[in-house]
């Protein structure tokens, strides 16, 4: 018996390009689980650190990677009261949720880790879409070459 005749063969294409309201959707859910770990670390009492790889020329003129702190800023911050604000980000733009409103407020950063999870359902369920494409239309405007 062939070893091929135990496979199931089909005619199919590999898709080269994806989606790209897909990309920005899991660009920004990427962003939101590192604020979802910087909360939780916050309520913990402890620090969140990343480490990124970095390509560096040691003394020998060698290049050898290194471990590095990622600089990750948290999107929310305190209003007073013991309560926080929280806006999402894409780039350097904030997304304005609904007509005029930018931020969403919680009660303390326990409260916040629940926000953030809720948002980020949001963004993967596509309720953000068109103003994720909005935001995204003015980042890339800013890359645009100046005559």
């Amino acid at each position: 018996m062939s070893a091929l005749a135990g496979l199931k063969l089909v005619n199919a294409k590999q898709q080269r390009t994806t989606d790209p309201v897909l990309l920005r959707r899991e660009k920004l859910v990427s962003k939101l689980d590192e604020q979802i770990a910087m909360a939780q670390a916050q309520a913990a009492g402890t620090t969140y650190a990343p480490q990124r790889s970095k390509r560096v020329k040691d003394s020998a003129g060698n290049v050898v990677t290194q471990q590095v702190p990622k600089r990750v800023k948290a999107w929310y911050w305190p209003v007073g009261g013991g309560r926080v604000c929280v806006a999402l980000r894409y780039g350097n733009k904030v997304l304005e949720l609904a007509k005029g409103k930018v931020a969403v407020e919680v009660g303390g950063v326990k409260e916040l880790i629940g926000v953030l999870d809720a948002l980020k359902k949001a963004v993967e369920a596509g309720e953000l879409d068109a103003q994720i494409e909005a935001t995204s239309a003015s980042v890339r405007k800013a890359f645009k070459r100046k005559a």
